[in-house]
């Protein structure tokens, strides 16, 4: 059994792809490191997470 694929944080449902160039995944990511240092982006995210999470 292979190890589990991380998660985006930030595309919702998508498993991480590397897309940032020197990520070695969602801990050392550029973008999610950006979305969580800005609070209204954050804030955004949280909303869509609440509004994925009402859907199911």
């Amino acid at each position: 059994m292979g190890r589990p694929d991380p998660m985006c944080p930030v595309r919702l449902g998508d498993a991480c792809s590397l897309c940032a160039p020197g990520a070695s995944g969602p801990e050392s990511c550029p973008l999610v490191a950006e979305v969580m240092r800005d609070p209204g982006l954050r804030e955004q995210l949280a909303e869509m997470r609440r509004e994925s999470l009402a859907v199911r």
